[in-house]
């Protein structure tokens, strides 16, 4: 930083991107591109303020685009994999199949359940949410539940396995820069994730049984929804042996963007010798997204997605995120804002609120979990030694609230991903993701509480490391 800043300079970029974001999402109905440039623009002119050339500011963005570039492919991937799913019958298959088996009465906390087993095993939120996740919205949609809650479900459940998987980048990346090792961090995130899914499911079973009461749907819509997709599709169990071979790479540690680009491709095979669809029309389902007409309208809403091109928008907010983070990092405005919030922090739960407090801001500042995960890490990571507080912590809180919790932003990418694969706006599944409601709220109890909070001397000299536990670990957390 070329000149100390002053807290409200700092704060500006903040305070213009929320106003902005808020104003395009209430008011002009604009989504999230033109806020982000906007704070783009704000953060630039603070570090112009701050004694910062232009080319400094233009290399800060290149930084921080360049780190996000593993994900622009994988996104990518996704919506390829998303268009050759569907054409090769996969996703139709695990609707139809999904319509026989699941009974109403238990259908919502199911689709948590297996969303999250699925992406425990893939360690991705998003591939759970586009592959499984769209096929149980379909479902829903024949059994007559709301978009919203069976939406809130599957984030649940993604964001479940998300958080638990070794396989997960965020899962890997917080305890990386929080300066603690991978499975220390996933035993020690036990204590809030197994109780907020746990208590999420009890809510989706209680919520869910309310709605299957209604009795909405009927045997009827159901064998229509099943004839129309039979009339498009060869519907066969052997399908489903796709979804269990990326389970299997997955599992294997067969890195992501190979292991994907496989299973999509093989699909377009699948699709053209199994469905009989043409080449060309495989490879524009791959482009822009499959196009299907099985004469139910509530079904063709949900299987006419897919496709590269669909993922661009939430490409496009990706770049423009991580260049705003890149700025709000280098130019140092987080770091001033922080070290005026940590000046006050006297014990372990104020220190606790203060670091998911500071993942928070990021999150709506930029909308991007990397950076609500790698700025809070960083910069805390000095405080937590200094008062004996085992970075572990450090590691679950940003974890709480930047893997999960910025699910509850509405501009974040990973809410208008999920907004986009699911066709409904993020203000109608937010309320029913009670899982990310949970976990950062049980992280502030323990923070308060000190239950869980685990304690350790930091001396200068790592050999002299010493360990001072304040947690039991309970058998099933070894």
């Amino acid at each position: 930083m070329k000149k100390e800043m002053p807290v409200w300079l700092a704060a500006l970029p903040v305070v213009v991107l929320v106003g902005a974001a808020s104003l395009s999402v209430c008011v002009w109905k604009a989504g999230m591109l033109m806020p982000l440039v906007i704070g783009v623009l704000a953060a630039a002119l603070v570090a112009a303020m701050a004694g910062f050339k232009w080319t400094d500011v233009q290399e800060m963005m290149v930084r921080g685009v360049g780190r996000t570039l593993p994900a622009v492919f994988i996104l990518l991937l996704i919506g390829l994999i998303v268009g050759s799913w569907m054409a090769s019958g996969v996703i139709p298959a695990i609707i139809y199949y999904g319509l026989s088996l699941i009974h109403p009465s238990v259908f919502v906390p199911i689709v948590a359940l297996v969303t999250g087993i699925v992406s425990i095993t893939l360690g991705s939120s998003f591939t759970s949410i586009a592959t499984v996740g769209l096929a149980f919205m379909a479902i829903g949609d024949g059994l007559g539940f709301p978009a919203g809650l069976v939406g809130g479900a599957v984030i649940s459940g993604a964001y479940f396995g998300d958080k638990l998987s070794p396989l997960s980048d965020t899962t890997n990346i917080a305890p990386a820069i929080a300066e603690t090792d991978l499975f220390s961090h996933i035993r020690h995130m036990l204590w809030d994730t197994l109780p907020a899914f746990a208590l999420s499911i009890v809510l989706y079973a209680i919520v869910g049984r309310s709605f299957a009461s209604a009795g909405t749907a009927d045997a009827e819509s159901i064998r229509s929804i099943q004839a129309g997709l039979a009339d498009q599709f060869v519907i066969h169990p052997l399908l489903l042996l796709l979804p269990v071979l990326t389970i299997v790479l997955m599992v294997k540690r067969i890195p992501a963007v190979p292991a994907l680009a496989g299973v999509g491709l093989l699909a377009a095979v699948v699709a053209v010798f199994v469905q009989g669809m043409p080449v060309s029309e495989v490879i524009q389902a791959m482009t822009s997204g499959f196009t299907a007409d099985t004469g139910i309208p509530a079904v063709d809403s949900l299987l006419n997605r897919g496709g590269m091109t669909s993922m661009l928008n939430t490409v496009a907010l990706l770049v423009i995120a991580t260049a705003l983070g890149g700025i709000l990092e280098e130019s140092g405005s987080f770091e001033v804002l922080t070290r005026k919030m940590m000046a006050s922090v006297k014990s372990s739960g104020s220190l606790i609120a203060s670091t998911i407090f500071s993942t928070f801001v990021v999150a709506f500042a930029s909308g991007a979990q990397f950076l609500a995960i790698v700025l809070p890490s960083r910069t805390f990571v000095p405080k937590y030694k200094e008062m004996g507080v085992d970075t572990v912590n450090l590691s679950r809180c940003v974890e709480a609230a930047g893997t999960v919790g910025i699910n509850l932003v509405p501009w974040s990418v990973p809410a208008v991903f999920a907004a986009g694969m699911f066709g409904i706006s993020p203000g109608q599944f937010i309320p029913y993701a009670f899982f990310v409601f949970l976990v950062p709220l049980l992280n502030l109890v323990f923070g308060f509480t000190g239950f869980t909070i685990k304690k350790k001397m930091y001396n200068a000299e790592p050999a002299m490391i010493q360990t001072e536990e304040k947690e039991e670990v309970p058998g099933w957390a070894k």
